[in-house]
């Protein structure tokens, strides 16, 4: 089993990149076959990396230019990419002829009479056809109209390919933990940088620039997002930072979104400026237990449906309706997406309950509003679940609000 160390060294076992590229290649032919299609086609960024262990930057994720394929009975995927020359110099896992140029319509942004949607349907049929993929279903995971309507001119049957990829990635292998593991440390001191900046007249954007510099300075690969919220913007969450000053006595929250080598984190904090009078503790213990409980319902064996019930209404909480609650009291599964299979609610998960299996990966998180106005609390884990229960693999001190900036305090 490889170990947590964030280097690679030739004297102890560490991730082993090969290894993990040619299991999760696996899971995705399994996860293709099982749901009965002849091939898939993939336009996701997260579901390309995941099969061909490829990646090209953040600028093209939404360009929609950039595919590929997986055939049923063919051992490599076949690769259409924007830097295709620089691919077939430097990915020696995939065959030069499996990686081709992309040019695609970029969402419409090249017009349709110069026929780019057209060649991304003759390269992609002419491959299906070659292997005898055509006559089967196709799977799709995200796609534009006219490229389904392209196949479908051609007599290729598209459906859902989705499902196929969330499953697949469900499971994590033992080396994509341990980009968990990695991802969540960088975050771990970065809370600590966090807590020693936060005092009167801090600006929340200041605290999301310190973040975004310490994680990028330590290798991150990218910072999909870092959430700074204090005082009366913490209730109702407004999910985003702006350029509020911090003031003493009130609660600021934090989420960060790392990203290690593809794999992320979604994992909140919570600070007060100053010591936590008795309605930010109480705030806090409420939102500390309510996480807990359900962090211990996760084990294999036990259902979505043994962790939603530790969760509070959404009238306990002051909604309305579960909808309105949902972002502030749920699990999502995190690998290379932010949010993937499985999401565990009150929503849904009562009635519709799936049976929880080692290897699989949450954040969960939880909220809970101070009745003195300063704030809310915020807490989030993430958990890998174990035969033998959960491991929690973020480890900033989450005992009780972290308090900064003011005499007295644990950080000043």
């Amino acid at each position: 089993m490889p170990h947590g160390g964030y280097q690679g060294i030739d004297w102890e076992s560490n991730i082993d990149y090969g290894r993990m590229k040619r299991e999760r290649l696996a899971r995705a032919k399994a996860s293709m076959k099982e749901k009965g299609l002849s091939a898939l086609i993939c336009y996701d960024f997260d579901n390309i990396r995941y099969i061909t262990g490829t990646h090209i930057g953040e600028w093209n994720r939404d360009k929609m230019n950039r595919y590929c394929i997986l055939i049923d009975g063919v051992d490599q995927p076949f690769l259409f990419d924007g830097a295709a020359p620089s691919k077939r110099l430097r990915v020696d896992w995939l065959d030069k002829d499996h990686i081709m140029p992309a040019v695609g319509s970029m969402r419409g942004a090249i017009p349709k009479e110069a026929g780019m949607v057209d060649i991304v349907i003759k390269d992609v049929v002419k491959y299906l056809r070659e292997y005898g993929a055509d006559k089967g279903k196709v799977g799709m995971d995200i796609t534009d109209i006219p490229l389904i309507r392209g196949f479908e001119a051609e007599g290729i049957e598209i459906v859902d390919g989705q499902e196929a990829m969330v499953d697949a990635r469900i499971i994590k292998t033992e080396d994509e933990i341990q980009l968990l593991k990695q991802s969540a440390a960088m975050v771990d001191a970065v809370y600590y940088d966090i807590a020693k900046a936060i005092r009167p007249g801090v600006l929340e954007n200041e605290l999301v620039a310190l973040a975004n510099y310490k994680l990028f300075n330590w290798g991150a690969e990218r910072v999909m997002f870092v959430n700074s919220i204090s005082g009366e913007r913490g209730n109702p969450h407004s999910h985003t930072f702006s350029n509020r000053m911090v003031r003493p006595g009130e609660i600021i929250y934090m989420d960060i979104g790392n990203c290690v080598n593809g794999y992320m984190t979604c994992y909140y904090r919570s600070f007060v400026c100053g010591v936590p009078n008795a309605a930010q503790r109480k705030a806090y213990e409420k939102a500390h237990k309510w996480i807990y409980d359900a962090i211990g319902q996760i084990k294999e064996g036990n259902t979505s449906a043994d962790v939603a019930k530790m969760f509070p209404t959404a009238q306990e909480l002051g909604f309305n309706n579960e909808e309105e609650a949902f972002m502030l009291q749920f699990a999502h599964g995190i690998g290379l997406g932010l949010w993937e299979k499985p999401v565990i609610s009150r929503l849904f998960s009562l009635e519709h309950p799936f049976e929880l299996k080692e290897g699989m990966t949450f954040a969960i998180e939880t909220w809970c509003p101070s009745e003195d106005g300063t704030g809310s609390a915020r807490i989030e884990e993430e958990i890998v679940v174990r035969k033998d229960g959960p491991e929690v693999i973020t480890k900033f001190p989450v005992d009780e609000f972290t308090s900064c900036g003011l005499p007295g305090c644990q950080f000043l």
